[in-house]
């Protein structure tokens, strides 16, 4: 979320993947830039500090650039469900670490959002089928990119048992229920923000709360700069079937570790 979580993915991302033994990292960076989707520029960095792919969601072509831009970088994957004719790819199969395959997708739900998406969950289901988890993919991550907590439960209810994982993105407030459904499928419904949670969902709180208070705007809204919490989730998979073994989420630095959440 803006440049305060551009700067705790670059400061803190390669000495977690090294501490940690990470073997492959995703990124939704679809609020990086100025907290209105992804620049080139922007998406260079987050790749250079050691994350394997991007997700974006619906601010995913906010930055014009990005329309061009996607095509010709494959790390970086859009909403499967976008818009019809949209540049790039809703899914893709990555290498990581040992020559371990990686799938990767990202749908974007119906409830509360302001454009009437195709259905996420038929979107899916066409991906999961063609790639059976424990085959071609030794690991599955889905990018759940919605509004409403419900659509994202029964999102991970539906991928139980076909993806590893399954992690929501898009309301910046992190969840605190990461779990292991009985599938074998990693669930958090909120990944949370890396940003600055001192803050109005990652925005600078004054213009937010004169609009709450008054409801008239008078600025535009701008991404809070202070310190900045990078939030996650940690999954081991096995490498056999597909199926998590180990979940956590995660807090590095800023207001809700000094916090202790």
């Amino acid at each position: 979320m803006g440049r305060a979580g551009r700067a705790a993915i670059a400061e803190r991302l390669p000495r977690l993947r090294a501490d940690w033994g990470l073997d492959f990292v995703v990124v939704n960076g679809e609020n990086a830039t100025s907290g209105a989707g992804l620049s080139p520029a922007h998406a260079k960095t987050l790749l250079e500090a050691g994350a394997d792919c991007i997700t974006l969601g619906d601010h995913a072509f906010d930055q014009k650039d990005m329309l061009t831009f996607i095509e010709q970088e494959p790390r970086i994957i859009r909403p499967l469900n976008y818009a019809k004719g949209a540049p790039g790819r809703g899914h893709r199969l990555f290498t990581a670490t040992g020559g371990r395959k990686v799938l990767v997708t990202q749908v974007l739900g119906q409830v509360f959002m302001k454009r009437p998406f195709d259905d996420p969950f038929s979107a899916i289901d066409q991906v999961l089928k063609s790639h059976p988890l424990g085959g071609l993919a030794q690991a599955i991550v889905v990018d759940m990119h919605c509004e409403a907590t419900s659509e994202k439960m029964a999102m991970g209810h539906w991928c139980d048992g076909k993806a590893s994982m399954v992690a929501g993105t898009h309301t910046h407030v992190p969840t605190g229920d990461a779990q292991i459904l009985p599938g074998g499928t990693a669930y958090l419904t909120d990944a949370g923000m890396c940003g600055d949670y001192n803050s109005v969902i990652g925005m600078d709180k004054a213009e937010p709360m004169r609009r709450f208070i008054t409801g008239m705007p008078k600025a535009r809204f701008t991404p809070a700069d202070g310190a900045a919490t990078l939030s996650g989730l940690y999954v081991e998979t096995d490498d056999r079937t597909g199926q998590a073994k180990v979940v956590r989420m995660i807090r590095d630095g800023g207001r809700l570790e000094q916090s202790g959440l």
